[in-house]
Parts: structure tokens; C-alpha cells; sequence
């Protein structure tokens, strides 16, 4: 009698743990899943397509999901094809999409503190003082404000450069600032200029506002909220901010110096501009592809080494519960910290003073090779619907899982069939990262029996 209840308090155990993992992940795919379809309706009305009729299927899922999902591919033009009805509907899928990114991240992490030990669970709260265990609605004040005042303040630093360096009217240079800065901060990549930002590769005021806005939405709520509290004390930084912020500054750095070097002498990007000019157009186009999308250079004629380097920080992308895609810097951190671990033949993997727990190291690498075989049957699947060389395909491919937006140029003239398949894509990867390490994170499964070990001979 006894047996049978302690089976069956360990099932109802196991089952509570299976709904409690499953329920975030399906709560967060249904929510994305109605914001596409309701802006797939809207955006193939009459009203949101300049000249007559509205924008097939395609051209309007390909669009909201874009948008949703804070990517910026596209296969029409967007100041040209949509109304400034449809310019409204991409601007709110966009923040709808960046604010519920950030607000389902840093509630999911709530939602796994409260699964951990009590002793863990205070240690965290002491060490953060950011997010009080069950404290919903400051978290989604918290992740609303910081939106708001990030974009109010690029919106106003965009519309003053416009109206005073361009001389434009003061109504369109606010809404142009209004567009601009929320699909920056949202790490979106839409812009209302036909050829994104390459008109402006060279004026620093546009492209650095651009860049801080691109730089703090893929930092993440709870490390803006932490660095704002603590930045001059690097030392009591939680390991999940040391990580991302370091990670950050070495991804820039190197991502900028490289891709400056790349195409300092290509006539058809940086080369035939003025050195000044070349270092900050190398910058910005450093900064994007982490994960904002916008291109302030051609990215169709850059040396296919450029394009090696882009697919790398694409893939990377940017900090947890930020606006950015990607693979997550923490992610890559602890892969790139298992290794090295590993080959100094080390028994624990330590990060920044920290020593992590087995069940991270597997659930760094399971989003890693999941997220790799994604890329690699995506891009096999396009190769053999086209006639496009892999570099091309690959780049279109990381663009859009890791929600960036960046393209060779291809993908307007994709069969619909592959447009459908980056559809897929942006969603999974939108999605798809968040979900899965709440599932993992969140999953509880006791065994009673472990089975012998025997180690097979590696490489």
C-alpha cells in the first residue's frame, strides 16, 4: 500500500512537471501563432496595399511573421508596397512582438526560479534584487518601461536629425523617428527607405542612434534593469549578465574589426568612401547582424568571407529575454566554456567564478545541435528548389532563424514554397529558443534506476 501510493505521488510528481513545462511553451506559440494570423488578415486588406486589390497569402505572412517576430526579411518593399495603414500594422507587430518576446523570457525565468530550491531561489533574489519571486506586474511594467524609454528617446533623436540636417516636415520626420526607433530597439530591421539605411551609412547621428537602440533591446530586460542598479560593481553582476555584457563588448569588437578589414577595400561597400566614413559604416554594419537586420551597406556584394562572418554572429545573436535572436550569447558562452574546459582536462565547467550545473551544459548543447540541424535541412531543402549557391541559401537561412532580416537579395525570388520555409523558420526561431529552454529547464523526470557506464571511443 505504501509502495503503490509513493508510485503514484511520484507520477502525479512527474505528470505536474510535464503541464508545468508544457503549458509556457503552448502559451507562447498560441499567442505568436493568433498576433501572425491577425496581422495576416489585416495586412492583405485593400487598405494596407497601395493600388488596386490587397497582397496575396504570401506577401501577407511572409510580412506579419517578419514583423512578429522582429526580423525584417522581406519579399516586397516595404515603403513602396504597403500604405502607411500597412507601415502602422508592421509597427505594432513589431512592438507587439519585442515586448512579448521580452515579458514571456523574463516570466519563464520566474517561472523556473520558483521550480528551484528555496536556498537557490533566495540566493538569486539576494544577488539580483531585480525579480521578487511572483512579482508579475513590476516585471511587465518593468519590460514596457524600458521599451518606451529607450524608443521615445531615439524616436526624438532620429525626428530632430531629419527635420534639422534634411529639412524634412516635422510630422513626417516624427514618424519616420517613431518606425525607426522601434524596429531597433526591437532588433526588427524594417525600414521605410528602399534601400534600409545605406542613405545614411555615412552620417553618424542616424547610424549611431540606430546602433545604442539595436545594442540595448539585445541585452535583455533583467540586464538593463541590473546594470542600471549596479554598474559600478561588476564584482556582484549575476553570472547571466556578466556573460551576456562581455559576450557583447567581444562580438562587437571582433565582429566590427573584422568586417571593417573585410570590405575596407571593396569598391561596392566601404571602399569607396572616406576612411572615417568606412570606420563607422564598418561599425554599424558590425552592430546589425546581432540580431537588427537593417543594411547600411549592400549586402549582396560583399566578399563571401563577410559573409561567413555574418552567418557566425547571425547564429550567435544576442542576450536571453532580449529582443535579439539567435543562439543566445549565454548558450554559445557555455558551449565555448565546455570546451575549453574539456581540453584542460578540467572536471567542472566554470564561468566568471561560477561553476555551472551538469543539466546546463545538456541543455546548451541540445539547443545547439537542434538549432543546427534546423539551419542545415532548411538550407538543403532551398538548395534543391533552386538554382542559388549555398553561401547565398545559408545566409538567407541564418537570417531568418535567428531572426535578423540580412539578405544576399534571393529571397524576394524564392519559389513560394521556400518563402514558406524561411516562414517556418522565423517562427521556430523566434519561438522556438524560448520554448524549448523552458521545457528543459522546467522538465522534472526522476528515475529509479540508473543503468552502468561504459564510455565509446571519441574522435
Amino acid at each position: 500500500m505504501v509502495r503503490d501510493e509513493a508510485t503514484a505521488a511520484r507520477r502525479g510528481w512527474r505528470r505536474r512537471g510535464q503541464l508545468v513545462g508544457a503549458r509556457p511553451v503552448q502559451v507562447i506559440s498560441i499567442s505568436f501563432a493568433l498576433a501572425t494570423l491577425i496581422g495576416t488578415v489585416l495586412l492583405m486588406l485593400p487598405i494596407s496595399k497601395v493600388g488596386p486589390g490587397g497582397a496575396n497569402v504570401i506577401e501577407a505572412l511572409f510580412t506579419a511573421t517578419s514583423a512578429i517576430c522582429v526580423t525584417g526579411h522581406i519579399i516586397v518593399d516595404t515603403p513602396v508596397f504597403w500604405t502607411p495603414f500597412g507601415h502602422g500594422v508592421i509597427l505594432v507587430l513589431i512592438q507587439i512582438g519585442g515586448i512579448g518576446v521580452m515579458s514571456f523570457a523574463t516570466l519563464l525565468g520566474l517561472l523556473v526560479a520558483r521550480r528551484l530550491g528555496l536556498r537557490t531561489r533566495l540566493t538569486a533574489v539576494s544577488e539580483t534584487h531585480t525579480l521578487a519571486l511572483g512579482d508579475v506586474r513590476r516585471v511587465l511594467r518593468g519590460v514596457i518601461l524600458i521599451a518606451l524609454v529607450v524608443e521615445t528617446v531615439c524616436a526624438v533623436a532620429l525626428a530632430l536629425r531629419w527635420m534639422i540636417g534634411y529639412g524634412w516636415p516635422p510630422g513626417e520626420a516624427i514618424w519616420y523617428g517613431v518606425f525607426h526607433s522601434v524596429s531597433a530597439f526591437n532588433n526588427a530591421g524594417f525600414a521605410l527607405f528602399s534601400d534600409n539605411l545605406m542613405g545614411f551609412a555615412t552620417d553618424p547621428w542616424i547610424s549611431l542612434t540606430i546602433c545604442a537602440a539595436v545594442i540595448l533591446g539585445g541585452l535583455g530586460f533583467g540586464v538593463i534593469l541590473e546594470l542600471r542598479r549596479r554598474f559600478r560593481t561588476p564584482s556582484r553582476w549575476t553570472l547571466n549578465t556578466m556573460t551576456v555584457v562581455v559576450g557583447t563588448l567581444i562580438l562587437l569588437v571582433g565582429g566590427c574589426l573584422t568586417i571593417t578589414v573585410l570590405e575596407w577595400s571593396n569598391p561596392a561597400t566601404l571602399g569607396a568612401m572616406a576612411p572615417a566614413d568606412r570606420v563607422l559604416a564598418g561599425f554599424t554594419a558590425g552592430v546589425v547582424p546581432r540580431t537588427a537586420g537593417f543594411n547600411n551597406l549592400d549586402i549582396s556584394q560583399m566578399h563571401p568571407v563577410t559573409w561567413l562572418v555574418t552567418d557566425i554572429l547571425m547564429f550567435i545573436g544576442g542576450g536571453p529575454g532580449s529582443t535579439a535572436g539567435g543562439l543566445k550569447i549565454t548558450t554559445f558562452a557555455v558551449l565555448f566554456f565546455i570546451v575549453v574546459t574539456e581540453l584542460r582536462g578540467g572536471t567542472a565547467v566554470n564561468m566568471f567564478g561560477k561553476r555551472l550545473p551538469r543539466s546546463t551544459h545538456r541543455e546548451a548543447i541540445t539547443v545547439a545541435l537542434l538549432s543546427l540541424a534546423l539551419v542545415v535541412g532548411a538550407t538543403a531543402a532551398i538548395m534543391l528548389m533552386t538554382d542559388y549557391s549555398m553561401d547565398r541559401v545559408l545566409f538567407e537561412v541564418i537570417s531568418a532563424y535567428a531572426t535578423v532580416g540580412l539578405s544576399t537579395g534571393i529571397t524576394a525570388g524564392l519559389p513560394p514554397a521556400a518563402q514558406l520555409i524561411l516562414v517556418l523558420l522565423m517562427f521556430v526561431g523566434r519561438i522556438g529558443p524560448i520554448a524549448l529552454g523552458s521545457a528543459l529547464a522546467l522538465r522534472t523526470e526522476t528515475r529509479l534506476y540508473e543503468l552502468p557506464k561504459e564510455r565509446p571511443i571519441i574522435g
